[in-house]
């Protein structure tokens, strides 16, 4: 690996250009940098992620700002330079500010090759563009595409298939069979394809299924630091494109995700679940094994689902005492009946207190 490089200085006006939008102010101005609003100085360009920020915004002392249109008429930041991106036409300002981190702030550039120290076994096609680091293990039969980096002390097992431009960061593990397609990018100490915790228990001793399925991962997809994905039974674990998995979750064998979904640090699904399109977990939601839960689906922190759900559900959370909650369901199970006691006695009640008022006035 080579130093990280020093930004390039790009003009307002080139990034505006960049970015699709438009600058109110000195589009000469020279930027090196993006920062936060209370670390940016005069050559350093900050971004106001909404209407909250704009009075942290009037203290900053950073050259530019990255605002989107609503922002930019407010009177509190007028007079300021301002690199202005419009939502409805083009991008909303979070995502105009992780393309402008990209612009000014470059990835470290690529040496490819192998190390001398890697250990690369028979029949293995390694792309000529690929990088290959320290101590890196490739099994027999894999493949690993252009572009693609292993950082130190990555393993990959035998008949494994990296697409372009994998990334794998330090002591990532992945076991034979598992396939990566373009762009998949496994944070340090993630285990890819372990066996799926499958077992059958007779008279008191558990069973050991074979775990013979797979792994594949689609395009885009991210997976945080320490996640584990274990392999299919039969079949495969399959996450769909773009799909982002932050610190620490666990995903079962055989679970499917379709497209796009945000599985956030500690959650947990268990075997032969399938989500749909866009579905996002809080941290440390759980998900039970066997269930179907539809497109857009967003399950709140600490929650859990034990039912399948259709598309568009909301969940809350249930973060309450075992005991409690036991006694809670038993009684909501009688609700119903509760309730319909309830309104006879009130209609008893109101019928007594009829019949006193009517004696009373006699």
């Amino acid at each position: 690996m080579q130093p990280s490089p020093q930004p390039s200085p790009q003009t307002l006006s080139q990034l505006a250009e960049r970015l699709g939008g438009r600058v109110i102010g000195a589009g000469e101005r020279t930027v090196v940098a993006v920062r936060s609003l209370e670390q940016a100085g005069e050559t350093e360009i900050s971004f106001v992620a909404s209407g909250r920020f704009l009075e942290s915004a009037t203290a900053s002392e950073a050259g530019a700002l990255l605002v989107d249109e609503s922002a930019a008429r407010d009177p509190r930041i007028a007079g300021r330079d301002l690199l202005v991106v419009d939502p409805e036409q083009g991008i909303p300002v979070n995502v105009a500010m992780a393309r402008l981190v990209e612009l000014l702030h470059p990835r470290p550039a690529v040496v490819a090759g192998v190390h001398p120290t890697a250990v690369v076994g028979s029949a293995c096609e390694i792309d000529p563009a690929a990088h290959l680091g320290p101590y890196v293990v490739i099994g027999d039969g894999s493949h690993v595409g252009a572009e693609c980096v292993l950082h130190a002390h990555v393993v990959v097992g035998r008949d494994c298939r990296l697409g372009r431009g994998v990334v794998l960061y330090p002591q990532v593990v992945l076991y034979d069979g598992v396939q990566l397609d373009d762009r998949v990018a496994v944070h340090a100490g993630a285990v890819v394809g372990a066996d799926g915790f499958g077992y059958a228990t007779h008279a008191g001793v558990h069973h050991k299924v074979p775990q013979i399925g797979r792994v594949v991962l689609e395009r885009d997809v991210e997976v945080g630091a320490n996640a584990a994905i274990d392999r299919a039974t039969l079949g495969e674990t399959r996450l769909g494109a773009g799909t982002k998995i932050d610190n620490l979750v666990q995903v079962g064998h055989n679970v499917q995700t379709g497209p796009a979904c945000m599985l956030c640090g500690q959650a947990g699904i268990a075997g032969s679940t399938t989500l749909g399109r866009g579905v996002v977990l809080g941290g440390q939601a759980g998900i039970a094994d066997h269930l179907k839960v539809g497109d857009g689906v967003q399950v709140a922190a600490k929650s859990a689902l034990f039912e399948s759900v259709e598309g568009g559900a909301r969940g809350g959370i249930p973060a309450i005492e075992l005991g409690k909650w036991r006694r809670l369901t038993a009684v909501s199970s009688r609700l119903a009946e509760m309730f319909r006691r309830l309104r006879a006695v009130e209609r008893r009640l109101d019928g007594a207190e009829r019949s006193e008022d009517s004696e009373g006035s006699q």
